[in-house]
């Protein structure tokens, strides 16, 4: 008896060790020790992560796991069979950029997880511990039980502390073109919630409760926290389905036309997970960690690839001076037209002319879904495109080429070659590409696996023809630039072009919630520099207006990174302010040094940047609906030198809906000593160009 109970106890203790073992945590923490990231596995084989900044908490304990339709398995509980650990802590430069290198320092945690039920299949999760947030992705390595499969579902939770203040748009597979909504995470597409005079969709249009990514949540305890990812590659955009009550997000991927999510094969692996972290939005804004996760550039030798200035000929189709289509006699992009641009870009030092609508196929592009409207190589006979990359090129302006798709993406596909063949016949180097309506083949999703490998094609097919990419209406950002610097930039997000939306099209807070949310994966080409603001010029009866002052639309060109920026507006508009105009001829387009000096979302940015290779900083400060009073610390400037500071500011009654091209200009003699005091009025900003004497 005495000899039974004796093992009994025995084996209650094994039973007890190796619940504890089970049940264990796993954490590692930031190089600084401000981020924690713990790891549970219960004894049912749960698997959860937990993330904490200063000892706050960031993410509740979430789960991890996979359903694949192929082979039919769920993947929800795991044994974690294997463990590694690394530190990482180097130093790179990006071909362009906001700043001139970057650290990338972290701690890495690998585990690798086997199903505990009868599968077989084992899951890699990698995740990177940085000081401002983690990074985690799943990786499938070859083996003998997962070659081909489907994915069906992702089943990431991010699950928050409580019902944080969250910055948001709808859920949508095909465009990302909202304003930004700020509820409660309880209240998301609630309509009673919701400020509805605002122009946004009050509910999801792929069902109640989804949201896109990047989300933004401001804490009650100071926390700013950013969910998002990285290095979107042979993957659908990451979408959330939120629990209101659980306060709990689950990746929700985007479908292909049959149901299914992604089509894998071992070796493979996720995008990265984000989420970024700071107490202070001026770090949120600072933070690399996307870019970091991203794997360094694809071109050996990227010297051909160069940020730019341009103008446009396209802001005068948006307000009914021309059109795209020859049809109708008011067809924008002629000879005689394009030549103005040409000459206006060539006297003011600007690099390039974008010129749309100037290839056949126009009368017939949108909402008739066929697959050959355009064939990218056959200009309108009033558009001689061989005379003017000739005049252009002769007045060192080079024209920058537009692509619209028109959602026939294979049509497009089969002629990419041709199409970039024609661009370097013509001496043109840079090309914006366009993917409006329904994605054919199938009715393919914007946002889907199959379009996501569609935009790293482009980028791939022009870098071998040496071309800059400039992509519209795509998927949003995640810091791919850094792989393919010739991907230069992106629309994924409400731009300029809605000031001419029929009813709000973008109100002043916009803007200082993007460098928040879209622009934290990668630069925008938002096309700032719209100086009339009442957009009836040639159409009386259009009532839309642009919601800023002048000044403001000045700052953009600093708050919105970009390396590729338009003068969006009309020349003759621009020649009515060329004092103003002047900021836009100077600003720099790419960067060695980028200071946060204030920022809070939804209220105000003021960011500082020092362009590249100069001794010359370029300050943009923007306010929502509210004036603002700011003092400026320029403590960034080299000591005991002494600067000229050029302030195009708001003019004591300027306000965006009553005076809106009231503006002032001065200069100042500043040191890294001064306190520079400005006054943003309603949707106003403030731009300025520093300048070492």
């Amino acid at each position: 008896m005495l000899l039974t109970r004796f093992f009994q106890s025995v084996l209650a203790l094994v039973c007890q060790v190796s619940l504890l073992y089970a049940q264990q945590a796993i954490s590692i923490s930031s190089p600084d020790k401000t981020v924690l990231l713990t790891i549970g596995n219960t004894s049912t084989g749960n698997v959860t992560y937990r993330i904490s900044y200063k000892g706050k908490k960031v993410i509740e304990p979430s789960g991890l796991g996979f359903v694949f339709s192929k082979p039919q398995v769920s993947l929800t509980t795991f044994s974690i069979t294997a463990t590694d650990s690394s530190t990482v802590d180097e130093t790179w430069k990006p071909v362009w950029g906001e700043v001139s290198q970057i650290r990338n320092h972290y701690k890495e945690l690998a585990l690798m997880l086997t199903d505990k039920a009868s599968s077989g299949i084992s899951i890699r999760v990698r995740f990177r511990v940085f000081n401002d947030g983690v990074g985690f992705r799943y990786e499938f390595p070859q083996q003998k039980a997962l070659s081909h499969f489907v994915v069906d579902d992702e089943k990431t939770q991010f699950t928050v502390a409580a019902d944080h203040k969250t910055f948001w748009i709808p859920g949508d597979y095909d465009t990302n073109e909202y304003l930004y909504n700020t509820t409660k995470l309880s209240e998301v597409n609630a309509p009673a919630a919701l400020d509805k005079e605002k122009d946004i969709a009050l509910k999801s249009p792929i069902g109640p409760d989804a949201i896109q990514s990047p989300v933004l949540f401001k804490t009650a305890d100071g926390l700013y926290i950013s969910l998002y990812e990285a290095a979107l590659i042979n993957y659908p955009v990451m979408h959330f389905r939120l629990d209101k009550k659980a306060l709990r997000l689950t990746t929700q991927l985007v479908p292909d036309a049959v149901g299914n999510k992604a089509y894998l094969q071992t070796p493979t692996q996720t995008p990265w997970r984000t989420i970024i972290v700071s107490d202070k939005a001026t770090e949120l804004l600072s933070s690399k960690l996307i870019l970091n996760l991203n794997e360094p550039s694809t071109i050996a030798d990227p010297s051909w690839i160069k940020p730019q200035k341009f103008m446009g000929m396209w802001w005068e189709m948006h307000i009914g001076k021309a059109t795209w289509e020859k049809a109708g006699g008011k067809h924008g992009a002629n000879t005689q037209n394009v030549k103005k641009y040409i000459d206006f870009a060539a006297k003011y030092g600007f690099d390039g002319v974008l010129v749309e609508g100037w290839n056949v196929g126009w009368e017939d592009w949108f909402g008739n879904w066929k697959e050959n409207v355009f064939d990218f190589v056959t200009p309108y006979p009033d558009y001689n495109l061989d005379s003017l990359t000739k005049y252009a090129q002769q007045k060192g302006v080079r024209i920058i080429m537009h692509h619209e798709t028109s959602g026939s993406v294979t049509n497009y596909e089969r002629r990419m070659d041709a199409a970039f063949q024609y661009m370097v016949k013509e001496g043109i180097n840079t090309v914006k590409t366009g993917y409006v309506g329904r994605i054919i083949p199938r009715g393919e999703h914007h946002d889907g696996q199959w379009m996501v490998g569609h935009y790293q094609r482009v980028a791939e097919k022009a870098a071998q023809y040496k071309i800059m990419l400039d992509s519209h209406e795509s998927s949003h950002p995640t810091g791919l630039h850094r792989t393919y610097p010739n991907w230069m930039a992106s629309e994924a997000a409400r731009g300029s072009e809605f000031n001419n939306a029929p009813t709000l099209g973008i109100i002043p807070e916009h803007t200082t919630i993007l460098p928040f949310t879209r622009l934290l994966g990668g630069p925008m080409d938002f096309t700032p520099g719209l100086f009339r603001f009442k957009l009836n010029q040639f159409d009386s009866t259009r009532t839309t207006r642009v919601r800023t002052t002048l000044t403001k639309q000045l700052a953009l060109y600093i708050t919105i990174y970009g390396p590729l920026q338009m003068a969006a507006d009309l020349p003759e508009n621009y020649e009515k302010h060329m004092d103003a105009f002047q900021f836009i001829r100077d600003v720099a387009v790419d960067w060695d040094d980028t200071k946060i000096l204030a920022a809070e979302p939804g209220d105000y940015v003021t960011i500082a940047r020092k362009a590249k290779g100069k001794n010359e900083w370029f300050i943009g400060s923007i306010t929502d609906e509210n004036s603002r009073d700011q003092t400026l610390p320029l403590d960034f400037l080299e000591p005991s030198k002494t600067y000229e500071a050029t302030l195009y500011r708001d003019a004591d009654n300027a306000d965006w809906d009553t005076n809106p091209e009231a503006y002032v200009i001065e200069k100042k003699q500043v040191t890294n000593k001064t306190k520079l005091p400005i006054r943003l009025a309603k949707g106003g900003g403030c731009a300025i160009r520093i300048v070492r004497q």
